[in-house]
C-alpha cells in the first residue's frame, strides 16, 4: 500500500536525476569548462551530484506531497464542500477586489498569479462538488496537470542551467535572482538571442511524452485513496527525508575541491539559487577572515598622505574646468582590441583613438557585472561581499564622482539607453544627486533600433549630443556618465552600419557597431562648440565573461581605458597596475581639483600611489599586488597565486594571460593588505562612514 503510494514520487524522482546527469555531463564537455578531470574526480563529481539532487528532489517534492495529503472525498461531503467553496470564492474576491491586498502590496506579477491560481482551485472544486459523477475524470485531469507542471519545471531548469552555464560558466548565483526580478528584459533576452519557437517546441513535446508515461503509470494509485492513518504515516516519513534533506545540501555546498568547474559541475543550481536569493548582501564579520578593526583601518589608510578616511586633496595647479563625459562601455574585455592582440579589427575607432589618448593599459574591473563597474566609477572604493552597492537598499547620499564635480557646480546626468529602473540604477543615481536620461526620455521619432535592453547605441550617443549642447547653452561645465547597453546579448543592431549584420547575434558585431557607435558620437562631438572644453574619459564596465581555470582568472578582468582630450591631455600609456576605482581620482587629479576626498581609490599620478587592483566576484575577493592574486572568501578561506605572465610577441605592457600558481605558504603581509582593505570598506558602508 505504501509503496505503491509513492510512484509518482519515484517515477518523477528517477527523471529528475536523468535530466540532471545529462546536463553534468554536457558541462563536463562544455567549451567553457577549460579544467581537465582525472577518472576518480569525474566519479566524485558525479557521486556528490546524485547526493545533492536526490535530496533537493526531496524538497522540490513537498508541493507533490501537499497535493496527495488533501486528495479526498470526505471533503465534498455536507456542510464541508460548501464550506470551503464559500471560503475559496471569498478569498478569490479578495485578491481581485481589495486594493491594497497583500498580493498587491508584493508588486510584480504576483497578484495576478494568486489570481489565476486561486481562480482555478476554486473552478475546479466546484465541478468536483457540484459533479460528483465526474470526480475521477476531473481529480485525473488535474492530476495530468500537476506531473505536467513538474515535469516542465525539471525540463526548463535543465535548460535554464544550461543557458546559463553557457553564459556565465558557474551555476546560478546571484546574476540568477537578478533575471527572475527582471522579468521584461530577461524574457525579451531569450527571445531575441535564441530560436524559440523551435525551443519551447522541443521542451513542450517532450514534456508532454514523460507526463502521459508516468500518468499511465500511476494514474491507478488515484482510485484507492489512502485514509487518514496511512496519511499521517506517509507524512510523517517524508518529513523526516525533508528535515535530513534541509540538513545535508548546506554541508554538500560546503564541499570544496582545488577545481573551480568541479565545484560548478557536483553542486545542484536549484539550492544555490536559493542562497542567493537569500544572502544579497554577505556580512564580512561573519564569513571572512579579519584582524584588528584599528589595525585594519591603519594598514589600509597608509597609502594616502593624510592617513584618514576624510582627507583633503590639494591641487599645486589651477583648477582646469572642463566638461567630462565619462562613457562605461558594455562587456568590454581588453581582448578585443588590437592593442592585446585581438586580431579581429572589430574595434578600429577605439584603437585609433588609444593612439591619441592617456592610456592606462594595466588596469582591471572589480567585478563582473555592470552594476560593480558602476559602483566602482562613482563610489571609488573597492568591492564588498554580496551585491553591487547600487542594488542595496542603503544606496543613497554617498560620496560619489558626481557629488565633487557637484560641488564644482558642474550638471551632473547619468545617461543611459535602457529603463534605469533596471538593476536598481535610477533609484542609485537619483539617490546620489545625479539628473537620469534614460529610454523614458526618448520620442518615438528618435528610435532607430531597439532590443530589449534599450536604445542602440548610435541612437543614445545623438541623444546624448543634444543633452549636452542644452547643457552647453546653460553656461555651467556638466559630468555626464554614459552607460552604453548594445554590446550585449542579443546583440542586435541597425543592419547596413558595420560589416557583421545584426542578424547574426554574434558578441563580435556588438563590439564593433559599439565601437561604431563611439565613432560616430565623437563625429558629433567635434562639430560643437563644447568640444575643445571636454574631457573624455572612456572605460569598459567589465569583461564579456568572467568564467575561467581559478576562481579569478586575471585575464577575465582587464579591461581597457583611455582618457582623451584634444589639446589638453597628451598621448601616453600609463603602464602600472591599476583599479577601476584609481580612474576617476586620476581624472581629478588631471583637473588639478582640489576637494575633500573619501574616496578609497588613488591619483596614479601621485608619487605616493600604490600599484594594486581589486578583482571579485560576489563572494571571492581578490588583492592583486607585487605579482600575487591574494582570494578571501566565506568561512575564513584565503588563497594566494603567483602571477607570472605567459609567454606572447605582445610589448610587455599589453600581454594579458597569467599562469595562477597556487602558494602553499601565502605571504602574510599581502593576506593583511587584502584583508585590511576589504574589512575596513565593509566596516565603513555598515557604519555610513561612506557617506557625504
Amino acid at each position: 500500500m505504501f509503496l505503491s503510494k509513492i510512484k509518482p514520487f519515484l517515477y518523477l524522482g528517477v527523471f529528475y536525476l536523468i535530466v540532471s546527469l545529462i546536463i553534468r555531463t554536457v558541462f563536463f564537455f562544455h567549451p567553457i569548462t577549460t579544467a581537465g578531470f582525472g577518472f576518480f574526480e569525474v566519479i566524485k563529481v558525479l557521486l556528490i551530484g546524485l547526493v545533492n539532487d536526490i535530496f533537493v528532489f526531496i524538497l522540490a517534492s513537498s508541493i507533490l506531497a501537499i497535493y496527495f495529503l488533501f486528495l479526498s472525498d470526505s471533503k465534498y461531503k455536507k456542510p464541508y464542500g460548501y464550506i470551503i467553496l464559500s471560503a475559496l470564492v471569498l478569498f478569490f474576491l479578495y485578491i481581485w477586489l481589495i486594493p491594497n491586498n497583500i498580493f498587491k502590496q508584493y508588486g510584480g506579477s504576483i497578484m495576478e498569479i494568486a489570481l489565476v491560481f486561486v481562480g482555478i482551485k476554486t473552478l475546479f472544486f466546484g465541478l468536483m462538488l457540484f459533479l460528483p459523477a465526474q470526480r475521477i475524470k476531473i481529480r485525473n485531469a488535474l492530476y495530468f496537470i500537476t506531473l505536467l507542471l513538474y515535469v516542465l519545471l525539471i525540463i526548463f531548469n535543465g535548460v535554464s542551467e544550461y543557458f546559463f552555464y553557457n553564459e556565465f560558466g558557474v551555476r546560478y548565483n546571484f546574476i540568477a535572482v537578478d533575471y527572475l526580478i527582471y522579468t521584461n528584459e530577461v524574457i525579451g533576452n531569450i527571445m531575441e538571442s535564441y530560436p524559440v519557437i523551435p525551443l519551447f517546441s522541443g521542451i513542450m513535446i517532450i514534456t508532454l511524452t514523460i507526463t502521459w508515461f508516468i500518468y499511465k503509470k500511476t494514474k491507478d494509485e488515484l482510485l484507492e485513496l489512502p485514509d487518514f492513518k496511512q496519511k499521517m504515516v506517509l507524512l510523517g516519513s517524508f518529513m523526516v527525508l525533508c528535515a535530513l534533506s534541509a540538513l545535508a545540501i548546506p554541508s554538500l555546498m560546503q564541499i570544496r575541491s582545488d577545481n573551480v568547474f568541479a565545484d560548478e559541475i557536483e553542486a545542484n543550481g536549484l539550492p544555490k539559487f536559493y542562497w542567493a536569493f537569500t544572502h544579497n548582501e554577505l556580512d564580512y564579520f561573519q564569513f571572512y577572515s579579519q584582524i584588528n578593526q584599528q589595525q585594519a583601518e591603519k594598514n589600509f589608510l597608509s597609502q594616502y598622505p593624510q592617513q584618514t578616511l576624510s582627507r583633503s586633496v590639494v591641487a599645486e595647479q589651477p583648477e582646469v574646468k572642463k566638461n567630462v563625459v565619462l562613457i562605461s562601455i558594455e562587456s568590454l574585455s581588453a581582448d578585443f582590441m588590437e592593442h592585446y592582440g585581438n586580431t579581429q579589427k572589430i574595434t578600429p575607432f577605439l584603437d585609433s583613438l588609444a593612439e591619441k589618448s592617456l592610456m592606462f593599459t594595466n588596469l582591471y574591473a572589480t567585478g563582473n557585472r555592470t552594476v560593480r563597474g558602476l559602483e566602482a566609477l562613482t563610489l571609488c572604493i573597492p568591492p564588498t561581499a554580496g551585491e553591487s552597492i547600487i542594488k542595496r537598499d542603503d544606496n543613497k547620499n554617498k560620496f560619489t564622482t558626481g557629488s565633487v564635480f557637484k560641488s564644482k557646480g558642474y550638471d551632473v546626468k547619468f545617461l543611459y539607453g535602457g529603463y534605469s529602473y533596471f538593476d536598481n540604477m535610477q533609484d542609485f543615481f537619483a539617490g546620489n544627486g545625479y539628473g537620469i536620461i534614460d529610454r523614458n526620455n526618448f520620442k518615438p521619432e528618435e528610435i532607430t533600433f531597439a532590443n530589449v535592453w534599450g536604445v542602440a547605441d548610435e541612437d543614445m550617443a545623438k541623444k546624448a549630443i543634444q543633452v549636452m549642447n542644452a547643457e552647453a547653452k546653460s553656461g555651467k561645465p556638466f559630468f555626464n556618465h554614459w552607460m552604453t547597453v548594445s554590446n550585449h546579448r542579443p546583440f542586435t543592431y541597425p543592419d547596413g552600419r558595420i560589416d557583421i549584420p545584426g542578424t547574426a547575434k554574434s558578441r563580435e558585431g556588438g563590439v564593433k557597431y559599439t565601437d561604431y557607435s563611439l565613432k560616430l558620437f565623437f563625429e558629433m562631438a567635434k562639430k560643437q562648440d563644447w568640444y575643445k572644453n571636454t574631457v573624455f574619459v572612456i572605460i569598459a564596465d567589465h569583461c564579456a565573461s568572467s568564467a575561467g581555470k581559478t576562481e579569478l582568472p586575471m585575464d577575465k578582468y582587464r579591461i581597457p581605458a583611455m582618457v582623451f582630450s584634444e589639446g589638453f591631455i597628451p598621448a601616453q600609456k600609463f603602464e602600472g597596475l591599476m583599479s577601476q576605482i584609481d580612474l576617476m581620482p586620476t581624472v581629478l587629479g588631471l583637473l588639478n581639483f582640489s576637494y575633500q576626498s573619501k574616496f578609497l581609490g588613488q591619483d596614479v599620478f601621485k608619487k605616493e600611489f600604490q600599484p594594486k587592483a581589486y578583482i571579485a566576484t560576489y563572494q571571492d575577493l581578490g588583492f592583486v599586488k607585487d605579482g600575487r592574486l591574494t582570494i578571501i572568501s566565506p568561512v575564513k578561506k584565503v588563497k594566494q597565486y603567483s602571477l607570472e605572465l605567459e609567454k606572447s610577441d605582445l610589448p610587455p605592457a599589453f600581454k594579458l594571460y597569467y599562469d595562477e600558481k597556487l602558494i602553499k605558504k601565502a605571504d602574510q603581509k599581502l593576506v593583511d593588505d587584502a584583508v585590511s582593505a576589504y574589512q575596513s570598506t565593509s566596516y565603513w558602508l555598515k557604519t555610513k562612514q561612506l557617506n557625504r
